[in-house]
This record gives structure tokens, sequence and C-alpha cells, in this order.
């Protein structure tokens, strides 16, 4: 059974993880979130599943605007060339449905499959913004707390340079 939000941010408590939370409409692209957003300061994130062709996962986490190139990714990664993972197995894996894929969800990962890789762009930013394991809301916790909650689950996060931006910090 897969994590809920509550549960999640139990867990977050637990860790002495301050974090905050607003709920919305459902988003499922990153050019709905900014639409939306409203007031929600810091870095906001696309998150990628990714599967290689070996079968290896990998979770991509990027700053919004990050260019990121699918094709030469699998080099920077030491990986088989990537695809997108399907829904069935991101469900099984992450337990989130299409459209709410966060770092949060290796919560769900407990045979550690997935390989969690973080953007180093992403950690210019001070607090971070992700889906709390659905996308009907967005919560905000600080960068090195993403990487303890990381940790925290069993994962190691790959910090890697893998994208270009389109625009400049805020």
């Amino acid at each position: 059974m897969a994590t809920t939000p509550e549960q999640l941010f139990a867990y977050l408590d637990q860790l002495g993880i301050a974090h905050e939370t607003v709920k919305h409409p459902a988003l499922f692209t990153v050019e709905q979130s900014r639409a939306l957003r409203g007031l929600i300061h810091g870095g906001h994130s696309k998150n990628l599943f990714l599967r290689d062709k070996n079968g290896a996962l990998f979770l991509v986490t990027a700053p919004e605007d990050a260019v990121i190139d699918l094709k030469t990714l699998h080099h920077k990664l030491g990986a088989g060339r990537f695809s997108f993972g399907a829904a069935n197995l991101m469900r099984d894996v992450l337990g989130v449905e299409p459209g709410a894929v966060t770092p949060f969800g290796v919560i769900n990962d407990t045979e550690l499959r997935c390989t969690v890789v973080v953007d180093a762009a992403l950690l210019d930013y001070a607090t971070l913004n992700f889906h709390p394991l659905v996308n009907t809301m967005t919560t905000s916790i600080g960068r090195e707390d993403l990487l303890k909650f990381i940790e925290s689950t069993g994962h190691r996060p790959r910090i890697e340079r893998i994208s270009s931006r389109n625009a400049a910090v805020s």
C-alpha cells in the first residue's frame, strides 16, 4: 500500500524536517504549475521517472526550467539509453500516478530499485517545492532537508550537473 500525503507529513515530522503544504487543483505539467502556483516561493521542479535499456530505474529531479537532453543523459549517469518508465512501474516503485512524480516517492521504494539523481542546479535554491505524492498539493522543504529525507529512505542521492538552464535562479 502506497504512503499517503498525511503519512509522508508525519514521517517528515519524525525526521525533524520543517514543511509547508498548499492545496490546489490537480497539476499535470510544469506549465500548469507555473500558472496556478500563486505565491509559493523557492525552486520548483520537474521530475522524470526513467528506465534504462538494462531495466535500471532513475528518478531525476531538476529545476522546472532545466533543459535535459534525454539522448545524452545516460552518458552523464553511466547508464543505458533512457526511456520514460511505464505508469504501472511508477505506481509499483514510487506509489505515485503520472503527473505526481516527486522525490518524495522514494518513501515507497523500500526495495531501493530507483537511483535518485538531483540536478545540482536545483540545490541553488534554499527552499524546494514538490508534490507530496499527489498532484493536488505542493510541499515546500529546505534543500538540505530534501537530501536528509532521501537518505533516510536508504537511497543515496546522486548530485550531478545534468541540465542547462533557461532562466536565472530567483
